[in-house]
């Protein structure tokens, strides 16, 4: 019969996909008893965590150019005004500006976000149980989306199973509910990934989130330029304020302009 073999696929795409997700959150929880709960999060670090190496850049610049260190323009490049780098991250930033002192913003967050500082912070963190492994980073998250996808798959499957012309001996309504069943195990584990482990994040473990949490509520109070650029380190650019700072990361690329 046509629709046992859709039937069987259902079932082992369901399967297969929330195998994943529980895998994935057996891990993250193990990792989590690992985890160095001391840990004080710098604001590259937290950068990272919520956004990856990108975030790390941005907050680079975003920083610099708070100091007046360097010049972000609404048209999409940066100026260099101090050339001193005062750690790794501004180095490599102003590296990848070069020795002219000036350069479109893309390829400098492309640059800064590739660097070998990144790398280090990276390092720490996943060293320190906060940070998702690069080999692991099929995590929750993407475990939570491979679900989702199965359940749209047995869906699908259901659907062409109850449409398909191939005369059965069995009645279309039981047809339904036989494929209702992997459906229900897809959203059983999404409802029971949302209770115990959300939020997903596709770069901080369980542990790492908290620490962001905390970092989070103590900076509220202060209210400070420090404040402002933890928004930016958990949030990215679009919690900039300003327009026409915000502005300068809107060009993500560059053409040429023609003659």
């Amino acid at each position: 019969m046509f629709w046992v073999l859709l039937l069987l696929l259902a079932w082992t795409v369901a399967g297969t996909a929330c195998t994943r997700l529980c895998l994935a959150a057996v891990r993250a929880a193990a990792v989590d008893e690992d985890t160095d709960r001391a840990h004080d999060l710098t604001l590259y670090e937290a950068a990272f965590l919520s956004g990856g190496p990108a975030r790390v850049a941005d907050l680079t610049l975003v920083s610099m150019a708070r100091q007046r260190r360097l010049l972000l323009a609404h048209t999409g490049w940066a100026t260099v005004v101090d050339p001193r780098g005062r750690d790794d991250m501004e180095r490599s930033v102003l590296g990848a500006i070069g020795p002219e002192g000036q350069s479109r913003i893309a390829p400098v967050r492309a640059a800064a976000a590739a660097a070998d500082a990144v790398r280090g912070i990276a390092d720490r963190l996943v060293s320190a149980g906060l940070a998702v492994p690069d080999g692991a980073r099929t995590t929750v998250a993407t475990g939570v989306r491979q679900v989702r996808l199965a359940a749209v798959v047995v869906l699908a499957l259901g659907a062409a199973a109850l449409l398909a012309p191939v005369p059965s001996a069995m009645p279309r309504s039981l047809v339904a509910v036989w494929f209702a069943l992997p459906l229900a195990l897809t959203l059983s584990c999404l409802a029971i990934a949302r209770v115990e482990v959300h939020p997903y994040s596709r770069w901080a473990s369980p542990a790492g989130q908290r620490l962001l949490g905390a970092l989070t509520r103590r900076t509220k109070i202060a209210g400070d330029d420090r404040t402002f650029l933890t928004s930016v380190a958990v949030r990215g650019v679009r919690a900039i304020g300003e327009p026409n700072l915000r502005a300068a990361f809107a060009h993500r690329e560059y053409h040429e302009p023609r003659d």
